[in-house]
């Protein structure tokens, strides 16, 4: 078992930690679940903080719920798979040169200092939204991989073991 360093309280939201404690609830949710078929066909409506996964048309059970929780810690340990980033590659430039086909035709009243100075600000403004957003992901999360653990403990009778 790893040793996970001590947190101080500035540490604590960090991104590397609120990542580092997924990872962590999956691994330990992936060497508790030795037989993951058992999973199949048990709704998640059952467990109150896992039915909010469920959305309207999809109705997945705990072992496809699972097989996410899995692929999203190797998307974060490895990096997205390749055809999604080719294909938001794709969709990035696309974007990219419609707003400077725009930013072109279109006359501004602001100096380029002002803009760059405007859109420095806004880039902040963007990753402390999408920061937050992914460290709330993230500790929903984490959540999930542990309910699912104690899920499956209770569906193979060991509900009490191991707290």
């Amino acid at each position: 078992m790893m040793m996970q360093p001590l947190e101080t309280p500035n540490q604590k939201n960090s991104l590397f930690n609120a990542m580092n404690r997924f990872i962590g609830a999956v691994n330990n949710m992936d060497q508790t679940i030795m037989v993951p078929s058992l999973l199949r066909d048990v709704p998640l409506e059952e467990d109150r903080g896992m039915s909010s996964l469920k959305s309207d048309e999809d109705e997945g059970d705990m072992y496809s719920y699972y097989q996410l929780l899995k692929s999203i810690r190797r998307d974060i340990e490895w990096g997205v798979r390749c055809a999604a980033a080719d294909e938001r590659r794709k969709e990035s430039m696309m974007i990219t040169r419609m707003n400077s086909s725009a930013s072109i035709s279109s006359s501004t009243s602001l100096s380029s200092e002002e803009d760059d100075e405007e859109e420095d600000e806004d880039l902040e403004k963007q990753f402390q939204y999408h920061l937050t957003g992914l460290q709330g992901v993230l500790s929903k999360l984490t959540l999930q991989a542990n309910s699912l653990t104690n899920r499956y403990k209770e569906e193979i009778g060991i509900g009490g073991w191991g707290h």
